[in-house]
């Protein structure tokens, strides 16, 4: 695959400096328009304290919403005109690639801890058969980068990477590593991988665990980096897939129809001052192993120690040493996995507002490039935009039960007319009315975009399904707004109060919640909206009206939670052709080959049956597990720690043993040498005691 040759153009400082300017005068001449509007309301009679806290509040929401609309609003007039120019996939070959001199070989990484190994086994599979169909594989190697706990997981994902070898002719082409400690979590797992075997790669490509992209697209990434020596860093944008609820299905359907808008006007201000977003990109190994050593920030967690959001400071450090960071918009192939219920998005929304939040602490980083600071204020926007929000319908109703409660006075002074009092009806719907268009002409636009490629219609199940699928996707995105605003200003508040989540593994599999989870989740958001709407009917009709969609959303939190849970219901929809995307009714090969993969590979439970006795009875599995063992010297105190836990193990199963303890166990060669030799050897006891006995 070569390089678009076709309108080829260079992105000139000053075409950048254009575009740049054209955005943010849009943005802040939006901000501007609407919030004369409310200041002209407010001014006639003066501004009191109340109506100054609710125009500060409003500047930075509509600033926040005019930010994200005029993004969209750009990236649309791109799609129309067939594509932006400029992008990195359309510029012509620069000189120098291969100046640094390292070898032209790309490693495909994926960092797991205590993922689902089927689902990862699985999805390498689809990765490297999708690279083999390319005929460019020789320049690629796999590298599993394993942080696993959890001790079956771990030798399932051994068994699971042997096998993987073994079928697909992958020794010495397919790596597995388990770290002993996950130091610095995943940022920690990456640099340990550069440290042992960068020097060996020119590329690192590094994928999350549930990351699917094509070979196609691997390969294509390698040209644009090697034809753009002064780019380190080319971050692809994934599209969700994988999963059938209904919560997720609309998801799915909701990025795949407004997504490519979204990044194509990211892109089109960004330029080479782009971002990174953890997974599903390419980086250029020299410069990140020679710029990205992440500071560790002053204090304790929440806001101190380790950085977890490590991807946008690691592009802003490959930024800050002169390096090009690119989003390449239009490749394709690129795919992800989301959680699949409200609950659990909203769990990974705690961590990742964790991460965020904690960019508070690395904004003032010497050296630092302005769009580096707005990409990393934007972060942190993205979640105290959520408390701002509840401040804002607060203040708001407070401030309107204080207008029910003025009465006019028709008499004053001298005046022998009466004074009738002002009316703010017009200026007040067309501040909500302006507010609104912001918030939903995206998704009128992606609805003309789809129209205008009429080719594309046909994939989303037609176009009257498709214009029911956007009406009904706005409904549910309009029910769990609230629910997802209250679940984030609470984070917020718990991270101000220096409360750390940590990083827990996320749950990434279909599961149907019950009445109890979804009760015990949500009875707190239906309380709120019950409470909320009887006070404002009551004291404040006019604004209960106008709060009735934040309402619905909040008193309807659990049925919505619970249904939107469903595999069975998410299947009945696809059935009928709603949420459906280009990805489900024309799947691409490498998604083909997941599912082939997940239907297909060898589970655990045809191995063992999970329980330490019988894993470490089987000889296969402890002579790999040996094999991958790096030998440490141990102390004579933990060699008898380790003699104890074995024979509490034999005596007492494996239950008695905590995770560490059995972690501990099966660490060390030798204590699991012993373990087999006492399994096996009671396994025969007990089969001749069986048999005499007959």
């Amino acid at each position: 695959m070569s390089i678009d040759s076709h309108h080829f153009a260079i992105p000139s400082r000053g075409r950048v400096l254009l575009r740049r300017t054209i955005y943010f005068s849009l943005v802040l001449l939006t901000t501007a328009a609407a919030m004369a509007l409310l200041v002209g309301v407010f001014q006639k009679n003066g501004v009191t304290p109340l109506e100054l806290t609710l125009l500060i509040l409003y500047g930075l929401l509509i600033l926040w919403v005019s930010t994200s609309f005029w993004i969209a609003a750009v990236g649309f007039w791109v799609q129309l005109r067939g594509g932006d120019p400029l992008s990195i996939t359309r510029q012509p070959p620069k000189p120098g690639a291969a100046a640094d001199g390292s070898p032209l070989r790309t490693a495909v990484v994926m960092p797991v801890y205590n993922e689902d190994p089927e689902r990862v086994s699985a999805g390498l599979r689809s990765i490297w058969q999708s690279l083999q169909e390319t005929g460019k594989a020789d320049a690629f190697d796999l590298f599993i980068l394993s942080d696993t706990r959890d001790p079956q997981c771990w030798l399932q994902e051994e068994l699971n990477w042997y096998q993987m070898c073994e079928e697909l002719n992958g020794h010495g082409r397919i790596f597995y590593r388990n770290r002993v400690h996950n130091t610095a979590r995943k940022s920690g797992n990456i640099a340990d991988f550069c440290e042992r075997w960068g020097g060996s790669y020119r590329y690192m490509i590094v994928l999350d665990a549930d990351s699917i992209m094509g070979g196609a697209t691997l390969v294509k990434m390698v040209e644009v980096m090697e034809a753009q020596p002064q780019v380190a860093l080319l971050q692809t944008p994934p599209v969700p897939v994988g999963h059938e609820s209904v919560f997720v299905r609309v998801l799915q359907f909701s990025s795949s129809l407004y997504g490519s808008m979204f990044t194509a006007g990211l892109n089109f201000w960004q330029m080479y001052d782009g971002n990174y977003w953890g997974h599903n990109a390419i980086i250029r190994l020299r410069p990140f192993a020679a710029h990205c050593h992440l500071p560790k920030l002053a204090g304790s967690e929440p806001f101190g120690g380790e950085i977890f959001s490590h991807d946008f400071v690691e592009a802003a450090l490959l930024l800050q040493a002169g390096w090009e960071v690119w989003l390449a918009y239009d490749l394709g192939e690129s795919y992800e996995e989301l959680p699949t219920t409200l609950i659990d998005y909203a769990k990974r929304d705690r961590r990742w507002c964790q991460g965020n939040l904690q960019h508070m602490g690395v904004l003032g980083l010497k050296g630092m490039k302005p769009l580096s600071r707005l990409a990393l204020l934007m972060g942190i926007m993205s979640y105290l935009s959520s408390p701002l929000w509840g401040l804002f319908l607060i203040v708001t109703g407070i401030e309107a039960y204080n207008q029910s409660q003025t009465i006019p006075v028709y008499f004053s002074g001298d005046n022998w007319y009466p004074v009738w009092p002002e009316s703010y009806t017009v200026e007040m719907t067309t501040v909500l009315l302006v507010t609104l268009a912001m918030l939903f002409l995206p998704k009128i636009l992606g609805m003309l975009l789809l129209l205008v490629q009429w080719h594309r219609v046909k994939s989303y199940g037609g176009l009257m399904r498709v214009c029911l699928s956007v009406f009904l996707e706005t409904l549910f995105t309009t029910l769990i707004a609230p629910v997802l605003m209250l679940y984030q200003s609470k984070f917020v508040l718990a991270i101000l109060s220096r409360r750390s989540v940590g990083w827990p593994p996320q749950q990434r599999g279909d599961y149907r919640l019950h009445f109890k989870e979804a009760l015990a989740a949500h009875y707190v958001h239906t309380l709120i909206g019950v409470v909320a709407g009887a006070l404002s009917y009551h004291y404040v009709p006019d604004f209960f009206l106008w709060l009735t969609p934040v309402l619905a959303g909040l008193v309807l939190s659990v049925p919505v939670s619970m249904y939107s849970s469903s595999t069975r219901l998410g299947q009945v929809l696809r059935r009928w052709g709603l949420f459906l995307t280009p990805e489900e009714s024309n799947p691409p090969k490498v998604l083909r080959l997941l599912q082939d993969n997940l239907d297909n590979v060898a589970f655990w439970s045809r191995r063992a049956d999970g329980r330490a006795e019988s894993i470490v009875a089987d000889a296969a599995v402890v002579s790999l597990h040996q094999s991958l063992l790096p030998r440490r010297p141990l102390r004579k105190r933990q060699h008898h720690q380790l003699r104890a836990l074995t024979y509490q193990l034999m005596e007492d199963g494996s239950d008695s043993l905590t995770v560490q303890e059995k972690r501990a166990v099966l660490s060390d060669p030798d204590t699991l040498l012993r373990l087999h030799t006492l399994a096996v050897s009671g396994a025969v006891t007990a089969t001749n005691r069986h048999d005499s006995t007959s």
